[in-house]
């Protein structure tokens, strides 16, 4: 029994590491004043590209690196428009992903048919760390996985220092509750807010890369599966904090591997049907948001300069 519990919160971290790189993308843009619904496309892009390199390079370096790159290529045309042409940012980010869906689905007519090289598939594959991986039940959760899901915690715990220890963690605050302060005190808030949306993005991609490289380690047709628009839901869940946003993506991985394992298993004489198990996360994350909104903290609400172009010339 032990056992099993085990192998189920292996795998739900594992399920819910992709969702982890999207919060994170998505603090560091709202942490700046920038809404973007735009992390779905992102996440397709480095899904797509980062899959393009393993399956012809077969570096997982640079495999990495290329997703990373083409979500901050998608940041980019996103902060362009909305930064420095002061577009409106919830059409710009809804239209880069339906930019992102376009382009991936243009490639995976191509990617279907290449398979990743084994290099690849071995420098992803979970690595177990003797003795600690013994510890029950939290043993194999946290010290038998992959790189990639040990690269997202040591992002999770990079931002949350950033933010509460450092003079630029501290200045990107300012700027998300008053950039207009934040210019009168010689901050340069455009730099500032193009930088953390090109991180932000590149983490999007990893994320997006997460899927083709080491969870699903084959291309599929919309392999995101909407966890973009999940992340975005759950900045607010984890209200805009990189702590909490681990234990947001691992609830939902659980979740996730829970409606997965009950698809077999008749409930009250009846076999449910997998798309109304597939529906538990989506459904769970829609109520504790409402839940949240009837009782939301001042302390834990967003930016609030969040949504609001930035005209130097009006301060």
């Amino acid at each position: 029994m032990i056992l099993a519990i085990a192998l189920f919160l292996q795998v739900a971290v594992q399920t819910g590491t992709h969702i982890l790189y999207g919060i994170l993308g998505g603090i560091l843009f709202e942490k700046s004043g920038q809404t973007n619904l735009g992390t779905e496309g992102m996440m397709l892009l480095g899904a797509a590209f980062g899959y393009l390199a393993g399956s012809t390079i077969g570096n997982p370096l640079l495999s990495v690196l290329f997703a990373g790159l083409a979500g901050s290529a998608g940041a980019f045309i996103y902060a362009f428009i909305t930064i420095t042409l002061r577009g409106n940012q919830i059409v710009t980010g809804l239209v880069l992903t339906t930019f992102g869906t376009g382009v991936a689905s243009f490639m995976g007519k191509y990617l279907a048919a290449s398979p990743l090289k084994s290099s690849i598939k071995s420098a992803f594959s979970a690595i177990s760390i003797p003795g600690l991986s013994k510890i029950p039940l939290f043993g194999k959760m946290l010290f038998e996985q992959g790189i990639y899901v040990w690269i997202s915690l040591l992002f999770a715990f990079i931002l949350w220092a950033y933010y509460r220890y450092t003079r630029w963690g501290l200045n990107i605050r300012a700027i998300g509750e008053n950039p207009a302060a934040a210019d009168a005190s010689g901050i340069n808030v455009t730099l500032y807010k193009y930088i953390h949306v090109l991180v932000g993005g590149f983490l999007c991609g990893l994320g997006g890369a997460y899927l083709s490289l080491a969870f699903v380690g084959q291309w599929q047709e919309n392999i995101t599966a909407g966890a973009g628009w999940i992340s975005v839901a759950f900045v607010i869940f984890c209200t805009w904090s990189p702590l909490k946003a681990i234990f947001c993506a691992w609830a939902f991985g659980a979740l996730s591997s829970l409606a997965l394992k009950c698809q077999s298993v008749p409930i009250f004489g009846h076999i449910i049907p997998g798309q109304l198990l597939d529906m538990i996360p989506y459904i769970a994350t829609v109520v504790v948001l409402v839940l949240m909104g009837l009782h939301f903290k001042k302390e834990n609400q967003g930016p609030a300069a969040l949504g609001i172009s930035f005209f130097r010339e009006e301060r």
